[in-house]
C-alpha cells in the first residue's frame, strides 16, 4: 500500500505541475551560476563596437551553460519523488562542454570579427553591400549555431557531422527553424527593452521552447541517426 500510494503521489497532475516548476527553477539557478562571472562582466561593458572581443570573450561559457541546461531539461522526471535537475545538468555540462567549445569559440570569433567589420565599415572603407552580405552570413551562422548547440546537447556525434545535421534541417525543418527564430527576436527584445539581466533570469524558458522547437529535428535524428 505504501508503494502504491507513493506511486500515486509522484504520478499525479499535481505533482506533475510541481516536478516541472522545480526542474524549470533548479535549471535556472544552474545556468545562471554557471555563467554568472561572464555574464557580469558583460553587463557592466558599455555598448561600444570597441568592447565587442571582451564580449566575446564573456560569452564563453553560455554555449556550454545552456547545453547543459537543455541536456537537462530534456532529461527531466515527470515524478516529484524522482527529482534530480542539479545531477542531470552538471552531468550534460561535463559531456557536452568540450564539444560545445569546438565549434561555439570559432563561431563568437567571426561574429566578432563580422560586427568589427560592419561598426567600423565607414572607416575602414567597406561597401554597403559587402556588410549587408556579411551579416546575411552571420544571421545563417545563429540559425545554424542553435541546432548545433541542440544536436551537441543531445546527441554524442563528431562536430563535421553536427556541423553537417544543422546545416541540413535549416532547411529539411524550417518550421522549427523559423519558430527558432522567432525565440531569437523575442530574446533580442527582451534584452534591448529590458535588460541582459532579464534575458539571464528567462534563461530556461527559452532553452525549454528551444527544445519544443527544435523537437521535429531530434526526433528525426534519432530515428535516422541512431538505435
Amino acid at each position: 500500500m505504501t508503494v502504491s500510494a507513493r506511486r500515486e503521489f509522484g504520478e499525479g497532475p499535481l505533482s506533475r505541475i510541481t516536478a516541472f516548476v522545480y526542474t524549470v527553477l533548479a535549471v535556472e539557478g544552474l545556468l545562471l551560476v554557471s555563467i554568472a562571472p561572464g555574464y557580469a562582466l558583460l553587463m557592466l561593458l558599455d555598448r561600444d563596437a570597441g568592447n565587442l572581443p571582451l564580449a566575446a570573450l564573456c560569452a564563453l561559457p553560455i554555449g556550454p551553460a545552456v547545453a547543459a541546461a537543455l541536456y537537462a531539461l530534456h532529461h527531466r522526471r515527470g515524478d516529484v519523488t524522482d527529482l534530480r535537475p542539479a545531477a542531470a545538468y552538471w552531468r550534460g555540462f561535463r559531456a557536452n562542454a568540450g564539444g560545445v567549445l569546438r565549434w561555439w569559440t570559432p563561431l563568437l570569433a567571426w561574429l566578432t570579427v563580422v560586427g568589427v567589420i560592419v561598426t567600423h565599415r565607414a572607416a575602414a572603407g567597406v561597401p554597403i553591400w559587402w556588410a549587408g552580405l556579411l551579416l546575411a552570413l552571420a544571421a545563417i551562422a545563429v540559425a545554424w549555431s542553435v541546432n548545433a548547440l541542440v544536436i551537441t546537447s543531445l546527441f554524442a556525434f563528431r562536430v563535421r557531422d553536427v556541423a553537417r545535421l544543422s546545416a541540413y534541417h535549416l532547411i529539411k525543418s524550417w518550421r522549427g527553424t523559423l519558430s527558432q527564430l522567432s525565440l531569437l527576436v523575442l530574446a533580442l527584445g527582451v534584452t534591448i527593452f529590458f535588460s541582459e539581466a532579464a534575458l539571464a533570469l528567462t534563461a530556461s524558458l527559452f532553452v525549454l521552447g528551444l527544445l519544443r522547437a527544435s523537437r521535429a529535428m531530434t526526433d528525426e535524428i534519432r530515428e535516422e541517426f541512431t538505435e
